[in-house]
């Protein structure tokens, strides 16, 4: 009898029927003991040559999925039906309740990540349109790509003379060096080049301390509203997450949790909110970790642009008790993809963190750390934030003047000193879904506040981020979202 295989073409002919035969033993519809044609007469079914046919006995052969009886031809193992087939996800979604709960042979992950959102919360880019007004961006058109290919050559020449072996966990020496002279002189935090680990972004580094400090159980506070993949990074070491409040000074320290072993703060701009945490409440924080141990995770997300008033100390650099984890990226000072963060922590956490890194990646790509090294070191990454910060500047004061003059009866927005994005109030009877739907069918792109929210009941508002949208594309879309207004909010 004839065995089902459909042969597509002339291209990897053997591969072909190989994952079809072994599809078919694995699935049950070849069972144990059936003999299977000779190779011969494959052969000639399949419009094929012999020895394709013989390529894939053997390979099923030496493999375990096909036997040979000496004069009898050639059969299915016997028993791989005991095999578990694994399942699609969407197989999985498919099945009902009552199937689900039974238990199952294939793989399971841990409840507390079947029960975690697919996609966190962030904003993405919902139009195809430059009047998208999208947070966390920035704009890679204007960063200086010819003097990074140079920076990026330097490396591979750096990395052709080395051998071949792996680096140190911390990081490529010459970064941390440069990281640590860039915080002394920027953000007034005094470290060593040695007080510097490297990670792959701020969110490796804040899984990384989560890990060496939370046990299961244990409670972590975090602003509210905040980031949200903070709280799934607590939530997955087994933690107990609990969202702290935050007011115009920035987090409400008296609502802390007494037994809160960590606490996340965002102080030089609150995230999303945009207002900075006042020194008072700055030193209430670090007087109420240091009573009860606890650890402080500072992430200065884009505290090099600042366009009013004096640069608030950070936490880091009052700290004199060893309780601030000082986390940094350059995810918005270059772009994200570029997957580079670091982390100035406690010197009693230095070492945990090491063996954490190294248990979690080793170490993270060399070449693209030379090449930062170089990019910084040799002044590149001074004179593009300097051009940087004259172009948000501009971007921040047109999307300033829309929003106190004409969109004023609509808006009120909460003016950050620093930052690439700044959030506002609507006022009624305008909503967040309303005003976004609008927004959209209008091609111009809005972002909620709402999904920042943990506990506190949500205020409607809007967060513009500013990092990639021209001055013009912003002119022009506030222009076109003052026509829709008088609509949307009838």
């Amino acid at each position: 009898m004839d065995i089902h295989i459909s042969v597509d073409g002339r291209h990897d002919l053997s591969g072909q029927i190989y994952r079809q035969l072994r599809a078919g033993i694995l699935e049950g519809r070849l069972s144990g003991g059936t003999r299977l044609p000779s190779t011969r007469d494959l052969a000639t079914q399949l419009g094929v040559s012999r020895k394709t046919t013989l390529e894939v006995f053997e390979r099923l052969l030496s493999e375990g999925y096909l036997s040979a009886r000496a004069g009898s031809g050639t059969f299915v193992a016997d028993g791989l039906e005991r095999l578990p087939v694994e399942r699609s996800p969407h197989a999985l979604a498919a099945e009902s309740a009552r199937e689900r709960a039974k238990p199952k042979a294939a793989a399971r992950a841990q409840p507390l990540w079947e029960q975690m959102p697919e996609t966190l919360p962030l904003p993405r880019p919902t139009v195809a349109s430059p009047h998208d007004f999208v947070g966390g961006a920035t704009d890679k058109s204007l960063f200086p790509f010819d003097v990074w290919r140079r920076c990026v050559n330097h490396a591979l020449r750096v990395q052709a003379r080395g051998p071949g072996t792996y680096r140190d966990v911390a990081g490529e020496q010459e970064l941390r060096l440069a990281i640590s002279r860039y915080l002394a002189f920027n953000r007034a935090v005094a470290s060593n080049w040695d007080d510097v680990i490297v990670t792959q972004g701020a969110q490796h580094a804040l899984d990384l301390i989560a890990r060496i400090t939370l046990r299961p159980g244990e409670i972590a506070a975090l602003e509210d509203p905040g980031y949200p993949p903070v709280e799934a990074c607590f939530t997955a070491t087994g933690a107990r997450v609990v969202p702290v409040p935050v007011d115009a000074e920035g987090l409400i320290v008296s609502k802390l949790p007494d037994k809160a072993r960590l606490v996340y703060v965002t102080p030089s701009h609150q995230f999303p909110l945009g207002m900075p945490m006042s020194l008072e409440r700055r030193v209430e924080l670090l007087e109420w970790a240091q009573k009860r141990g606890a650890v402080i995770i500072e992430d200065d997300y884009d505290c090099e642009y600042r366009f009013e008033g004096r640069p608030m100390e950070p936490l880091k650099s009052l700290d004199r008790a060893g309780l601030v984890a000082y986390v940094g990226t350059f995810s918005k000072t270059i772009f994200p993809e570029l997957r580079v963060g670091y982390v100035v922590p406690p010197a009693s956490l230095y070492g945990p963190l090491l063996k954490a890194r190294q248990i979690s990646d080793c170490h993270g790509c060399t070449l693209t750390q030379t090449a930062l090294a170089t990019f910084m070191l040799n002044g590149d990454f001074a004179k593009h934030l300097r051009r940087m910060h004259k172009t948000y500047a501009a971007r921040r004061a047109m999307l300033l003047k829309h929003l106190q003059g004409e969109l004023a009866p609509w808006f009120e927005p909460i003016v950050p000193t620093a930052g690439i994005h700044m959030a506002t109030w609507l006022r009624a009877p305008l909503t967040e879904e309303a005003l976004m739907s609008a927004a959209r069918e209008a091609s111009v792109g809005l972002y909620g506040l709402a999904p920042f929210y943990q506990r506190a009941k949500p205020q409607p508002g809007l967060m513009f981020g500013y990092g990639n949208i021209a001055v013009d594309h912003i002119d022009a879309a506030l222009t076109r979202l003052a026509g829709i207004l008088p609509r949307v909010a009838r």
